[in-house]
């Protein structure tokens, strides 16, 4: 879901993302490495992350987000807006050009390095997976000719294609290669298996026509270049195709690096028009403050030889409750909460809830330290086990004479991490618990803002207000939580999404209509109870007002062991739409059909609720990478899966993708065909540099539709537990000694 999903952090991105390496290539308008609009096969350093905006007076708005997911791999998401040519008819036969909105996927893989005498090669897609009028495949090879001249030459199909186009040389091997399947607009045809949008046009790839384009760049000074492109794209005015002012093809720019993370272009395109650009890259392995703002850790109490050789404890000098309320004293300074504590002669068991650090590793460090300070001294192995939601996470056995030797030695962490044992958490039975902290009401009050991307009526909308958030914990499992808004920006009209196409429920397809009265909404109330069921599953039920468009009760079921990359899930959802003004009522609703365009919408009349529900399983691939897949039920009634996959770095920031295949026909999806994806979590403490566990997230979708739509459930296991498991705290040990 689009809405309600980015805050401050998004902008910070869009707006400063000066962390980025300079020594990156320059971008086109369409947002990824290379000349002016054509590509090259120069690649972004690993993990950057940019956004470009860019415009001219024919060629319109394009917003492009471009990953470069490994060394070779990038991947592009773009929203344009610009005219197009209408169809002509016997009625109207000159109908001029109309405003569209376009999204568009792009992929480029590069195949060799540039090396010595050897250029680098990269073949690549564009607009791969979108309404196709940009539809491309390219082979493009870039070559640096001293120090600061790139020279570039490739060959295009598609859109590529068209310029002084010549017959595909891939004809020698194939005679379908020679011809390329005619591609049309949903909106210029009856038929319903095209104009969708969204789907793979494999049978079009590297088939029709081919043209060759090339270009070079040359760096005036360091921050300072010069561009000058033939292109292979033309744009002739015919029905379907941008209406852009085109008379030549060769363009020429100037690209300016403002700092490492802006770059800056002019452009003269097409022989007619005036084009500017603003590309602003983010590196999330790159920090933008400084790294050594956390409190400093309490040192590690060393024993001596004498302590050390104890045999035993003496219960006498050191009384256990004291051990136990002066620990409690010593972690709350750490902002750790003590749960329970078992202590013998030669272990001593924490189990422990860290509320400030989104590093468990971190928070795991500093609750060592804390403990050399008053276990007492014939205690040789720590035993932690953190807690998350009131449930353990996991248990890791710490020798305590390692933990004195490597604190201040180089490859201390690696050492340490070497020396410990991890395991499921150990049963309540021998703990000395401290009680559930007494009813607790936390509050907040601050303002919002709720930024809304890619919706049919523009790139990017936005809400801004004032927001309160409660919390109010009876147990440390079991949360009763609740948001109020109220947007600064009164009554406003609904946001322009498109109409349902479809038979089936708008189940989010009417979302563009909550919240929007100007009145206080209530976007969150719950209640949040969890549980470990056996050592190796977890449990949840979570009831009340879920999200804005949905309230009712959600239940979950995890097994996930701790020292496993594997874990599955089960959750079953009941859920009433709620009444668009998002107060404490339920929506009574009714579908009827339009007679005159036999498009469907609601009324109030009839309540509308569902039942869906997955199985899901989880795999932690390693360097980072988690894969998901979830099969079974959605809010509309479809069956079918969601795939994704998520890159998650040190500092907690997090890139993925994903889309879901159900078997609501393309045609009943409507445009885009089915729901896909990109999805972003930034942690706060990357822009603060101080310890915190708040986040903001946002998912770039295409279009919200009616297929592959789930309810909206903070808190759900596997992204509760897993912070505490084994492969995370792995990825993060180094955070140990923060």
């Amino acid at each position: 879901m689009r809405e309600r999903v980015c805050q401050t952090a998004i902008l910070v991105v869009l707006a400063t993302a000066a962390v980025a390496q300079d020594d990156g290539p320059s971008y086109t308008v369409f947002g990824t490495p290379g000349m002016l609009e054509m590509p090259t096969a120069e690649s972004a350093n690993p993990d950057d992350i940019a956004v470009t905006l860019s415009y001219g007076t024919t060629a319109g708005y394009r917003t492009t987000f471009t990953y470069q997911l490994t060394d070779r791999l990038s991947g592009s998401f773009r929203y344009g807006v610009f005219d197009q040519y209408g169809l002509p008819t016997a009625a109207n036969p000159d109908p001029g050009t109309f405003e569209t909105f376009d999204r568009s996927f792009d992929v480029q893989y590069r195949l060799t390095n540039e090396n010595g005498y050897i250029p680098a090669i990269a073949v690549g897609l564009r607009d791969f997976l979108g309404t196709g009028r940009f539809s491309s495949e390219y082979i493009v090879a870039s070559k640096s000719v001293g120090p600061d001249l790139v020279v570039s030459a490739g060959l295009g199909w598609g859109r590529m294609g068209q310029q002084n186009g010549f017959v595909n040389p891939l004809g020698l091997f194939s005679d379908a290669a020679k011809d390329r399947p005619v591609y049309q607009d949903r909106e210029f045809s009856d038929d319903p298996d095209v104009g969708l949008g969204g789907q793979f046009s494999a049978n079009q790839w590297f088939r029709g026509d081919a043209a060759l384009f090339f270009g070079a760049e040359y760096q005036v000074t360091p921050d300072l270049s010069v561009k000058a492109e033939y292109s292979s794209i033309n744009y002739p005015d015919d029905v379907y195709n941008p209406a852009v002012d085109y008379a030549s093809p060769v363009n020429v720019g100037l690209s300016y690096r403002y700092s490492p993370g802006i770059e800056l272009g002019a452009s003269y395109m097409y022989g007619t028009e005036i084009g500017v650009r603003g590309t602003f890259i983010l590196n999330p392995t790159t920090r933008p403050t400084a790294s050594g703002l956390d409190p400093a850790p309490a040192p590690v109490r060393v024993r001596t030889q004498d302590q050390r050789a104890a045999a035993t404890w003496d219960r006498a000098r050191q009384p256990e409750p004291a051990v136990r309320q002066g620990l409690a004293d010593l972690l709350a300074v750490e902002g750790i909460e003590l749960v329970g504590l078992e202590i013998t002669d030669r272990t001593a068991r924490l189990r422990y809830e860290n509320t400030r650090f989104r590093s468990e590793a971190q928070a795991m460090g500093r609750a060592a330290r804390m403990m050399t300070q008053i276990i007492p001294p014939s205690v040789q192995t720590f035993i932690m086990e953190p807690v998350k939601a009131g449930v353990p996470m996991s248990q890791v056995s710490l020798p305590r004479a390692q933990i004195e030797a490597q604190e201040n030695v180089i490859g201390g962490s690696d050492a340490l991490l070497a020396s410990a044992g991890f395991g499921q958490p150990g049963p309540a039975a021998g703990l000395e618990t401290l009680p559930d902290p007494d009813p607790r009401f936390r509050w907040g009050l601050a303002p919002y803002l709720a930024v809304t991307v890619f919706d049919g009526s523009g790139p990017l909308n936005a809400d801004v207000g004032l927001e309160a958030l409660a919390e109010y914990q009876i147990g440390r499992n079991f949360i009763v939580s609740g948001r109020v808004q109220q947007s600064f920006l009164g009554r406003r009209k609904p946001l322009g999404f498109f109409d349902n196409p479809n038979d089936y429920a708008n189940v989010r397809s009417d979302q563009a209509y909550f919240g929007r009265s100007g009145d206080p909404i209530l976007a969150k109330l719950t209640a949040a109870y969890y549980t470990r069921v056996t050592p190796d599953i977890y449990g949840r039920v979570t009831v009340g007002y879920l999200e804005k468009m949905y309230g009712g009760i959600s239940t979950e079921m995890l097994w996930a062991p701790a020292a496993s990359r594997f874990a599955l899930g089960a959750e079953l959802d009941y859920v009433v739409m709620r009444d668009q003004d998002v107060g404490l009522g339920f929506a009574e609703y009714t579908t009827i059909t339009n007679p005159t365009n036999g498009r469907k919408r609601r009324v109030e009349t009839g309540d509308f609720d569902t039942v869906s529900g997955h199985l899901s399983a989880y795999y932690d691939v390693g360097r980072g990478f988690q894969a998901q897949v979830d099969v079974g039920r959605y809010l509309a009634g479809d069956y079918g899966a969601t795939f994704a996959l998520d890159r998650e770095y040190e500092n907690g920031w997090k890139v993925g993708a994903y889309f879901s295949l159900t078997d609501m026909p393309f045609d009943q999806f409507g445009e885009g065909s089915f729901d896909k994806g990109i999805r972003i979590t930034i942690p706060y403490d990357y822009f603060i540099g101080t310890p915190t566990q708040k986040k903001t997230s946002t998912v770039l979708q295409s279009l919200a539709r009616d297929g592959g739509a789930r309810v909206q459930v903070d808190g759900r296991l596997y992204e509760t537990v897993r912070s505490g498991q084994l492969n995370d705290l792995r990825d993060t040990w180094g955070r140990f000694w923060r």
